[in-house]
């Protein structure tokens, strides 16, 4: 006669204490929205401290203000100075660039930066136009309106998109949903923004050759074709001291024109809320601000790092969008953190936003009193300046990085950069976001699973491909699922995990081995399961039930076993077969296979003689 046993496991998995709904509800969206617990301040202060800290916790300036020293300004004023001395040329660059009238991009350079020194919680971020929301905004609403035959009512547009971006990326920061912006990741942004700066440095034979016509499509075959028709056009001086950087150029005859004095005039009357084309600047706005957030906070990210100092994103959000719709409603386009500015702002030794304040000041002085020094500058010498700038732009570097390091990212990286110089810039754009999206998509409904062995002398398991020396556990299938399990993988790993069983069974007849017993599988790295997921589990069960197998599970996380218990999975597999490690897993496994003469997959009993050694 036999006698029945059941192994029992050293270390339980618990099952965490069951939530109301509402509470896991709301701890859910806390987790995702404040993840930096922005409320913890405000915790056991009184009202009036309360109000204080909220002041300024949405205007950051009053925070540092009272501890702002002489010291700080000495350094902010010889930065702010500096900056404002490239913001006036990369104004009036950009502007042109844009297709605005070049005195947009010096008032862009003035209330911007007010705005964000008051509201903008990076030290070292300077304000301006850039040139690849410059140059998106002159793609996008140059196929409406055509700048040089309806100017008034391109500029209204331009203002109208620059509102709409402003209101977008104010609510982003409003809502808490900055993590919209981590969607166009590094490798994006590094292609991206090559290619754009390839496109712009293109865009500027116009002004090196000196042509008079130019096409509105950024291509490389447009304006190759562009350049090449009008070679009789071609103005060899314009080229040679283009190419040279000679920015004293008096010769040709095409120069900025006339900058009027004085400081931006109220744009309100301008937005084109009512125009047949206001899709066109919405759609432009949000494209823009977008680009514009993902640039300055990773910008502002960056050099916060080499002062060891904390920017808040959402914060830098909300910045970004009342900059952007004051500056809509003061004659200003576009603005965000440009990193060549941000870059010498930095090195000139800023110490606080107060660097801004001083060049916008700097930038007041010259709408009031020196713009009319601007009016013969050469366009040749505008192109020179925005081709220098965007050179390093073309980070080849970080291109060669990502192919080093991971060839996916590289993808993504040279299809941006394709996509824009051989299309256009949203084409660009949205085959680079689309590339990641899928690339994302696959790595959720395609998950890796692992075979695991045992690492020598130790009861660490390990990915077998990883560590070819861990070895395979006779009569025992130990398999890691490296992702969530959801719907949309759910069909997947089935499939997957039946071709592991079938696969394992075949390389043992094939070599003699002992036939397979156990099948564990290593929840560890499953965060989360679905109902879908769940029912995968049930058939993975019937179908090693139908072997004559039994399937074991490791290390299920809180989520996941709250789930299988409520499911009754739990006691469909019966809770002896739920080990806290694979470890203890595989020593249940051996200590049934080394002392059992028959199993019972029904009744969970191993049957085995009173004299055997247990």
């Amino acid at each position: 006669m036999g006698n029945s046993y059941k192994h029992e496991c050293p270390h339980p998995v618990a099952i965490p204490p069951a939530k109301p709904f509402i509470e896991s509800i709301k701890s859910g969206i806390e987790e995702t929205l404040f993840p930096d617990d922005p409320f913890r301040q405000f915790k056991n202060q009184p009202a009036s401290r309360k109000f204080i800290l909220g002041l300024q916790y949405f205007v950051p300036i009053l925070e540092w203000a009272p501890r702002y020293t002489f010291e700080f300004f000495k350094a902010d004023l010889i930065a702010g100075i500096t900056i404002a001395s490239l913001a006036v040329p990369q104004g009036i660059s950009y502007a042109s660039l844009a297709n605005l009238p070049p005195i947009i991009g010096l008032y862009s350079s003035f209330v911007p930066p007010l705005v964000y020194a008051m509201l903008g919680s990076s030290k070292d971020l300077a304000v301006g136009t850039v040139a690849v929301a410059s140059l998106l905004i002159a793609s996008m609403l140059g196929k409406e309106v055509n700048p040089n035959e309806n100017p008034k009512l391109y500029l209204q547009l331009a203002l109208t998109a620059t509102f709409f971006a402003g209101i977008f990326q104010a609510a982003l920061g409003f809502l808490r949903l900055g993590f919209v912006v981590d969607f166009l990741s590094h490798a994006t942004i590094v292609g991206f923004m090559g290619g754009a700066a390839t496109v712009v440095c293109l865009q500027q034979l116009k002004g090196i050759l000196g042509l008079v016509r130019f096409t509105h499509e950024t291509d490389l075959v447009s304006v190759m074709r562009s350049v090449f028709s009008q070679t009789h056009q071609w103005r060899w001086e314009s080229g040679v001291l283009g190419c040279c950087f000679l920015f004293f150029l008096i010769l040709t005859r095409y120069v900025i024109g006339h900058l009027k004095k004085g400081l931006n005039p109220p744009s309100v009357s301008e937005l084109a809320f009512g125009s047949p084309h206001l899709a066109a600047a919405v759609k432009t706005g949000i494209i823009t601000g977008v680009i514009a957030l993902a640039e300055g906070v990773a910008v502002g990210r960056s050099f916060s790092m080499f002062k060891n100092y904390h920017i808040d994103g959402n914060k830098e959000m909300v910045a970004f969008g009342m900059m952007n719709i004051a500056g809509s409603c003061t004659s200003c386009y576009l603005t965000t953190g440009p990193f060549s500015r941000t870059a010498v702002n930095f090195n000139a030794g800023c110490k606080t936003a107060v660097s801004n304040i001083v060049m916008a000041t700097a930038v007041m002085i010259t709408l009031q009193f020196l713009t009319p020094l601007f009016h013969y500058t050469p366009l040749v010498v505008l192109s020179s300046i925005i081709i220098a700038a965007m050179l390093g732009l073309i980070d080849y570097e970080a291109a060669i990085s990502l192919w080093k390091v991971d060839k996916c990212d590289f993808i993504v990286c040279i299809s941006a950069y394709i996509g824009v110089v051989f299309g256009s810039v949203e084409i660009g754009l949205v085959i680079a976001v689309a590339i990641s999206l899928l690339r994302m998509l696959m790595s959720v409904a395609r998950p890796r699973t692992f075979l695991l062995g045992n690492i020598p002398n130790s009861m660490i398991y390990r990915s077998i491909d990883q560590y070819p020396i861990a070895d395979n556990i006779p009569g025992v299938l130990i398999l890691q699922i490296d992702a969530s399990v959801y719907f949309v993988n759910a069909n997947y790993l089935r499939e997957r995990i039946s071709r592991w069983i079938y696969e394992e069974e075949e390389k043992l007849k094939s070599t003699g081995g002992s036939s397979l017993q156990y099948v564990i599988l290593d929840l560890s790295a499953v965060g989360s399961i679905d109902t879908s997921g769940i029912s995968m589990l049930e058939e993975v069960k019937k179908n090693i039930d139908g072997r004559d197998l039994r399937l074991v599970l490791a290390n299920p996380r809180s989520e996941v076993i709250k789930k299988l218990e409520k499911s009754k999975f739990m006691e469909s597999i019966g809770q002896e077969w739920i080990y806290l490690t694979v470890g203890e897993a595989v020593q249940a496994c051996n200590f049934m296979l080394h002392t059992s003469k028959s199993y019972n997959p029904v009744t969970d009993t191993v049957e085995f003689d009173a004299h055997d050694n247990v």
